[in-house]
């Protein structure tokens, strides 16, 4: 049975991308994870690159001083994040907030997928506080 909760790493697709980022030395990971919900524009966005740029973001997020929650399901991010002490670009940066407003628009599976949940409110206040730590 897969994890799936709402935190930004409480599931299986947000978890494994993050160990992907275990081999990278640079952003690359984390802004081809953002730029894959961007190109989606008005087309159907799928829940897995929802996930994956939501993780991205959060590096981001981290990235800048602004940790959030951390737990064990965010230990690999949180190790990577302290062993690069990169600066994410400002265009970087509000690539990461587009795309959470994207997430978070019509035509998002993820989106979709939390509305027919009990945990809505909580996985949108989740998003909107990831988004916050961007600002």
């Amino acid at each position: 049975m897969g994890a799936w909760d709402v935190g930004t790493f409480d599931n299986d697709t947000a978890s494994d991308w993050a160990y992907e980022l275990h081999g990278a030395e640079d952003l690359a990971l984390v802004e081809s994870a953002i730029e894959a919900v961007l190109i989606t524009a008005s087309d159907y966005l799928d829940a897995d690159e929802a996930s994956e740029a939501l993780a991205a973001c959060e590096v981001i997020a981290r990235l800048r001083g602004r940790w959030g929650v951390r737990s064990p399901h965010t230990e690999a991010v949180d190790a990577w994040v302290e062993a690069h002490p990169l600066s994410p670009s400002d265009e970087l940066l509000a690539h990461a907030r587009q795309a959470i407003d994207r997430i978070l628009a019509e035509a998002s599976e993820l989106r979709e997928l939390w509305d027919e949940s009990d945990e809505r409110d909580q996985w949108r206040a989740s998003v909107a506080e990831l988004r916050a730590r961007l600002a």
